[in-house]
Parts: structure tokens; C-alpha cells; sequence
């Protein structure tokens, strides 16, 4: 049997280097690479540890050479989450954005049989986020953006937040939203409990906010996925729906649609390491809405991307729509690259 296609839609990759963006800047917070020793580089928040990272989260060619021993063929490339820095001025975190999405484009550009890409936004400055959204999709030739799940005290619904949703819906721009900046981080710090708990809450609070907001009511088109499965969203979706039944005075006020009308307009990535819960979440969103997404480099993914959809008695059809062809669609792809 021929080996499937594979596109691993969420990947996340750094530049090698950057400027020291607390002189750039003049103040701090921000994330700095520190290349302590050979192939290794330890991401330090000013002089806090933050993460140690491999060279395969900075370099093309050794993400290439895992990508053959995986049997992947093409990654959707998105920076790491932390880079977002919605806390910074605008301004700032604009200048940021367009150092990550060059960076990002030039990979794509000298490997675009292997590499497909979404750029980064300044959302805390909405009107400089559809700038540089309309500069990634015009100029740079990304497929889309990565966005996080609140930006600050904005939840996903904010009426300031609503150009750049209607921007991307009209440049064609796809739209994937991960966690970020995790509530109750201050609560729950032992256990790694922000990376288990908070993040799939994360996804819900995105996902629920875009759909009683009336965001993706307004914008039929938009082509929106979501990390790790959609996190908590997809097995509350009851408790959602029925909230929404008996209190529309509470969760109706913006919406007066029923949030289970939305679950065939969304993507959902396929990270959830549980040969049930895969199963489950394609029987209740269908198999044409799962993007295989691995979260590559980091631990808490995938090792072996797609090997979860493999392993499971779907269809021929159904794998090959989750580990590439679904992808293609989200990210308004030709699917040309699978011949």
C-alpha cells in the first residue's frame, strides 16, 4: 500500500535568531534565545528559563530530516505561542510580528514543497493586525494567521477584535486559534496544571465566545480551526447548548443561534492521545472537519504525527481527508501538492 500524504497542520518554529528585543524596545518581558551549547538553545523571559528547545525548532533542514523519518510530507508552520506578546504596545509587537512572519515566509519560500505557513498578529492593536494580516497573505504568501485564544482582557468576541476577523474572511486568510496565556496560571502553577487544564478550557472560552458573539454568525466564510481538539469544547458542548436553552437571556443576548449549528463550520485539529476520544470526536463532528496537527516540536504533542488517525478503523477516505486533504481545504490550498 502506498504510504499516505501527510500535512502536519500545527507545528510551531522559531528564527534561529533575533535582536535583543529589550533594547529594541526598551523595556522587558519579552523571549530571548540563549544558545548555551550545541543544537540546543534554552528560551529565557529576560533572565527567567522559560523552555529548552532543540535545533529542530529553528532549523528547516533538521525539521526536514524528521519530517522523511516521520513520513511527513509538509508542515503548516506557526510561531510559538509565547512570541504572541499581546501584553506589549501595539507598535512594538507590530515590529515583532514582522520580524517572525519574514522569517517564517523566507522557509516557506526555500521549501514550499515541504512548507506551508501562518503568520503572527499584533491583535492588541487591531487596525496594525489587518495591516499585517493583509501584508502576510498579500506580500509574504502565508496561507493564513495562528491567533491566540483571548488577546488580554479582550475574550475573542470584542467588537475591537471584529476587522481583523472580517479582514481574513475577505483576503481568504485561514485562521487558527491556540491557547495562550492560560487562566488560572496564578491558581493552579503546580502539575504543569496550565498545559493540562487551562489550555483545553482555553479553546472552549475561544470557541464559545466566537459563537455567542455572533462572529462567525456575521462571517459565514471564514475558515477557522482550532488547537488540540478543540480542548473542552466539543464534550461540554451539551452543557453549552443546553446553557443556552434555558438562560438565553444570558448566552443568546448577541447570538439567537444554537451553538450546535456551528460544529460543521469549524476545523478541529486531531491532538487529543486518545484512540476513544478520536473516535468520538469524529463521529460527532465528522471526519471531513479533523486536521491532523501534532503541535510539533514540543513534548505534549504528538510524537508520531498521524499516527493516532492511522491506527483506528476509519475509511481510506476518511484518513486521507484528516491527514491532508482537510488541511488543504482549511488553509484554501490547491490540492494540486497531493499528485
Amino acid at each position: 500500500m502506498a504510504q499516505a500524504y501527510k500535512i502536519d497542520a500545527h507545528t510551531h518554529i522559531l528564527p534561529e535568531k533575533w535582536p535583543d528585543l529589550r533594547e529594541r524596545y526598551g523595556y522587558g518581558g519579552f523571549i530571548r534565545l540563549e544558545h548555551h551549547r550545541p543544537n540546543y538553545a534554552r528560551m529565557m523571559m529576560d533572565d527567567r528559563f522559560f523552555r529548552e528547545i532543540y535545533k529542530n525548532c529553528w532549523n528547516p533542514e533538521a525539521r526536514m530530516e524528521e519530517m522523511d523519518k516521520q513520513g511527513i510530507q509538509m508542515q503548516v508552520l506557526s510561531t510559538v505561542p509565547v512570541m504572541f506578546s499581546y501584553w506589549a504596545k501595539g507598535e512594538d509587537a507590530h515590529d515583532l510580528s514582522k520580524l517572525l512572519n519574514d522569517d517564517i515566509a523566507k522557509t516557506v519560500q526555500d521549501n514550499p514543497d515541504r512548507f506551508l505557513a501562518l503568520g503572527t498578529l499584533p491583535m492588541q492593536s487591531p487596525h496594525l493586525a489587518v495591516k499585517e494580516l493583509e501584508r502576510c497573505v498579500n506580500d509574504l504568501g502565508l496561507s493564513g494567521v495562528q491567533i491566540g485564544s483571548h488577546v488580554n482582557d479582550w475574550n475573542l468576541d470584542a467588537p475591537e477584535l471584529y476587522e481583523v476577523f472580517a479582514a481574513a474572511e475577505t483576503l481568504g486568510a485561514a485562521v487558527f486559534v491556540h491557547p495562550w496565556d492560560m487562566m488560572g496560571q496564578a491558581e493552579m502553577q503546580k502539575y504543569w496544571l496550565p498545559w493540562l487544564v487551562g489550555m483545553p478550557a482555553e479553546m472552549s472560552r475561544a470557541i464559545c465566545s466566537l459563537i455567542f458573539g455572533g462572529v462567525l454568525e456575521r462571517l459565514p466564510e471564514l475558515r477557522i480551526a482550532f488547537a488540540h481538539g478543540g480542548g473542552s469544547f466539543p464534550a461540554t458542548l451539551g452543557r453549552i447548548e443546553h446553557g443556552f436553552n434555558v438562560r438565553p437571556d444570558l448566552c443568546a443576548v448577541d447570538n439567537p443561534v444554537n451553538p450546535r449549528e456551528y460544529i460543521k463550520r469549524m476545523y478541529f485539529d486531531s491532538g487529543v492521545h486518545d484512540a476513544s476520544v478520536m473516535r468520538w470526536l469524529v463521529d460527532y463532528v465528522g471526519a471531513d472537519r479533523i486536521i491532523m496537527g501534532s503541535d510539533y516540536p514540543f513534548p505534549l504533542g504528538e510524537h508520531e504525527p498521524g499516527q493516532l488517525i492511522e491506527s483506528l478503523d476509519f475509511t481510506e477516505d476518511e484518513k486521507e481527508m484528516m491527514l491532508a486533504s482537510n488541511a488543504l481545504d482549511w488553509l484554501g490550498v490547491s490540492k494540486e501538492v497531493l499528485v
